[in-house]
């Protein structure tokens, strides 16, 4: 497997800057939204939290990467947009938790190349020899931008809601404890089932009991 293409983040070095914050109701409750902006492009991420989250105890969390196909167009090629909603849903039953929202769009290639991988896999390609056609690695995507978010919330500790061991590891390596991994496993269907079985296969993701 590819390794992702990472930016160099000392401890030192700031990723991203907190901008701003607001009250965000949706279908699941009352969220706060806060606003960052990654330092070296420009780029912008949110959080969505519910509850006090800066108490030092575990916080239900889950670090999603921006998928507009998946999130918002309604797209059955991935599992993104139920892993959104469950994610939302698990995190309002406790009335408490964090949603990192990464614009990190095609496993970091962007919108646009996202475009000609799926015309690629409607090819025959799957998603990783898709992406590697095209000059990409398997996956770009750089979750250490989460640790300035996760500092500026107050949040040391997390349960999370992943099935890509990659995100526990991360986190590890920045400084978060990960206490449990909690199975996140929605949306398949006939469309997505040979996306999700590559991404088991040849990306380590885990739909099983692991």
């Amino acid at each position: 497997m590819n390794s992702p293409v990472a930016s160099d983040l000392s401890d030192s070095t700031h990723a991203v800057t907190f901008v701003a914050k607001c009250k965000l109701p949706t279908e699941w409750g009352e969220f706060t939204m806060h606003g960052f902006e990654e330092v070296a492009t420009g780029r912008e991420h949110v959080a969505l939290t519910m509850g006090e989250v800066d108490d030092g105890l575990p916080v239900l969390a889950r670090l999603h990467s921006e998928c507009l196909t998946g999130d918002a167009l309604f797209s059955r090629r991935c599992d993104c947009g139920p892993q959104l909603a469950a994610a939302l849903e698990a995190i309002s039953r406790e009335g408490r938790g964090a949603l990192l929202y990464l614009r990190q769009e095609g496993r970091g290639i962007g919108l646009i190349n996202k475009i000609r991988a799926y015309q690629l896999q409607d090819g025959g390609a799957d998603t990783v020899e898709a992406n590697e056609q095209l000059g990409f690695p398997a996956d770009m995507r750089d979750f250490r931008i989460a640790r300035d978010m996760l500092a500026e919330l107050g949040i040391a500790r997390v349960r999370l809601l992943t099935n890509n061991p990659r995100k526990i590891a991360t986190l590890r390596e920045i400084g978060i404890e990960v206490v449990e991994r909690v199975r996140l496993v929605v949306g398949k269907n006939v469309h997505n089932e040979r996306y999700l079985a590559t991404k088991a296969a040849k990306l380590g993701h885990l739909f099983g009991d692991e």
